[in-house]
Parts: C-alpha cells; sequence; structure tokens
C-alpha cells in the first residue's frame, strides 16, 4: 500500500513532525481546520479503523494516548480527537489516523 503517509513515514515527503516514536508519527495537517491541526498515523499501515486486527489494540491505544499527548504539548485543555472509517465519513487517505482538532470552539454535532 502507497500512500501520502507512508511517503512521510519513509522520508519522501517531509512533514511538519511534532511527536514520533517506535510506534507512530504526529505532524501537522497541510489543511489544518482549527488552529491546532495535528495528525496522528501508526508507522503499521492499517488502511481503516474497522480493518484493525485484535494484535492492533494495543497499537491503536497507544494512538489515543499519544494524541493526549499531542493535545497537552500543543497548549489544548479543550480538544477534539476524530477518527474517519472510510471515504462515506469523509476518509481521504487510507492509512488509519487520528486528528487532533482545537484552538477555537468546535461545533456539535460535526458535519
Amino acid at each position: 500500500m502507497s500512500t501520502i503517509f507512508s511517503k512521510i513515514l519513509s522520508g519522501e515527503i517531509p512533514s511538519d513532525t511534532v511527536y514520533e516514536d517506535e510506534q507512530c508519527i504526529a505532524f501537522r495537517d497541510i489543511n489544518p481546520v482549527a488552529p491546532t491541526h495535528v495528525l496522528v498515523i501508526p508507522r503499521k499501515e492499517i488502511p481503516r479503523l474497522d480493518q484493525m486486527k485484535i494484535e492492533d489494540e494495543a497499537l491503536v491505544g497507544h494512538l489515543m494516548r499519544v494524541a493526549t499527548l499531542v493535545a497537552k504539548q500543543e497548549g489544548l485543555e479543550d480538544f477534539r480527537l476524530l477518527v474517519n472509517n472510510g471515504a462515506g465519513a469523509g476518509q481521504t487517505v487510507f492509512h488509519l489516523h487520528l486528528h487532533v482538532i482545537g484552538g477555537r470552539p468546535v461545533a456539535w454535532p460535526p458535519g
């Protein structure tokens, strides 16, 4: 599978990285919807949340933890954490990713 995220992970495409470890990387979205919009992606390629395997549970939990660390690092007390699953839900890159969105009030319901 080759996506823009796999190219970011390989270093082929640069990113504004704000966090990385052996399991994931977090970087600023190039089309932010809020003052803070960071994507957290696993190094393992999982196309969609509903395609994760039982052995990916710890990894997905780690992504959630990293999202909260990134939010704190970015000075966000309040933030939205979003995962799109499939094109009909707005997923445009088929590599699991979490959106950390904040820095302004966000409306409910989304979309």
